[in-house]
C-alpha cells in the first residue's frame, strides 16, 4: 500500500492487515481519487472508521488544506500516527482517538463543515447508515459536501432519498463499491 499522488507521491504505508480491516487496495484507491479529482485540493477532509489512514493521507498528498482521522482501535492509532509522520502530512492531520458518532458530535461543537466525507466502517452493520442519520441533521455538512461510503456489494441504501440525501454515483468493484452522495433527493425536488 502507498501513496499514489501529490507531494507525499509513492511513499509506502504501513497497513493494519492484521487488525481485521481491509486497507483500501491502491487501484481502488486510485480510482475512487480520480471520481473526486479536483474537490480534494483546498478542502476539509475527515476520514472515518480511518484504518491505517491511507485515505485521508492520500487526500492530504493531493492538496487537502486539512484532515481528520478518526478511529478507536489503539492498534490502528499507531499506523495513523507513523504514516503521518512518515510522509510528512502531520501537520495538516488532527487524530481523534474515539468511536465514530462521538467524533460526529464533538466536531459539530467545533463548528467544522466537512467538504468531503470518506467513510469505511466495517462491511454488513449499518454503521454507515448510523453515520448517515446523524449527517442528514447536522452542519457538518452543506449543499456543496461530497460523502462517500465503502461498503460491500450487498449494502442496501435504499433509505438515502428519506434523509435527504442522493446517490450521485456508484463505482462498484469485485466485492465492494464506492457511493458517492450529496445532500439533494426529495428535499430539494
Amino acid at each position: 500500500m502507498r501513496v499514489i499522488a501529490g507531494k507525499a507521491r509513492s511513499l509506502p504505508l504501513k497497513s493494519v492487515d492484521s487488525l481485521g480491516t481491509r486497507p483500501t487496495q491502491d487501484r481502488t484507491k486510485e480510482t475512487l481519487f480520480n471520481v473526486i479529482g479536483t474537490d480534494v485540493y483546498d478542502s476539509v477532509f475527515l476520514d472515518l472508521f480511518s484504518g491505517s489512514g491511507a485515505i485521508g493521507i492520500e487526500a492530504l498528498s493531493r492538496g487537502a488544506k486539512r484532515a481528520f482521522f478518526v478511529e478507536n482501535n489503539r492498534n490502528a492509532l499507531k499506523f495513523i500516527d507513523s504514516n503521518l509522520e512518515f510522509t510528512k502530512l502531520k501537520d495538516d492531520a488532527t487524530v481523534l482517538k474515539m468511536d465514530v458518532l462521538e467524533a460526529l458530535k464533538y466536531l459539530e461543537n467545533q463548528k467544522i463543515v466537512f467538504d468531503i466525507i470518506f467513510m469505511d466502517p466495517p462491511y454488513n452493520k449499518e454503521l454507515e447508515k448510523e453515520v448517515l442519520i446523524f449527517l442528514s441533521k447536522s452542519a457538518l455538512i452543506d449543499s456543496c459536501s461530497k460523502i462517500i461510503v465503502e461498503a460491500s456489494n450487498e449494502t442496501k441504501m435504499d433509505y438515502l432519498d428519506e434523509l435527504g440525501f442522493v446517490i450521485v454515483k456508484t463505482k462498484q468493484y469485485k466485492t465492494n463499491k464506492h457511493v458517492f452522495i450529496e445532500l439533494g433527493g426529495a428535499a430539494n425536488d
